[in-house]
């Protein structure tokens, strides 16, 4: 299965910026409900965040995903990598 990898960095209440990635089906352009998952991830989270926006959330690249992100791909329609200031 092929993604779109949605490059997003978000402020969060205590002045450090988040750094994850959304992962979409390679066909789902509808960059709308790429941010309904960002905000969607985000509400999950202990702490206040920025707004999440086409300033914050970028699509950057395609790839092939391994079997876990396509695992959740199928369960809930997208997959989030956390990489900086996530937890």
């Amino acid at each position: 299965m092929k993604v779109s990898v949605w490059d997003t960095y978000v402020k969060r209440s205590d002045g450090k910026t988040m750094h994850f990635d959304i992962l979409v089906p390679s066909e789902c352009n509808d960059e709308a409900q790429v941010f309904i998952y960002g905000k969607n991830y985000l509400s999950g989270k202990s702490f206040n965040t920025g707004a999440l926006s086409a300033k914050e959330c970028n699509f950057c690249h395609i790839a092939v995903a391994p079997e876990n992100v396509r695992n959740e791909i199928e369960q809930k329609g997208y997959s989030i990598i956390e990489m900086e200031n996530c937890n």
